[in-house]
């Protein structure tokens, strides 16, 4: 499974975690150019930290995967919340 995907199960089983809204911020940073806090990443445990690494590299590969799509949507839902 991939980053995007073990991501987007993260969140949904862990919703209002911390970890799942610095991941959330991480994608919407990724995804609208803005600035993120590198330094929110170490605060994260080591598994999570992992995915987000992980994420940083597919995300840089797979600019048009569908699965980012699906992932970014639930970041601006879970973001509005």
């Amino acid at each position: 499974m991939n980053a995007i995907k073990k991501i987007r199960k993260h969140v949904t089983a862990n919703p209002d975690s911390e970890e799942s809204r610095t991941l959330l911020k991480l994608v919407l940073a990724l995804e609208s150019d803005e600035p993120f806090s590198l330094r929110s990443l170490y605060d994260l445990d080591l598994g999570v930290f992992d995915m987000a690494i992980d994420l940083l590299k597919d995300w840089r590969l797979d600019r048009y995967y569908t699965s980012k799509g699906q992932l970014l949507d639930l970041a601006q839902q879970i973001g509005k919340s």
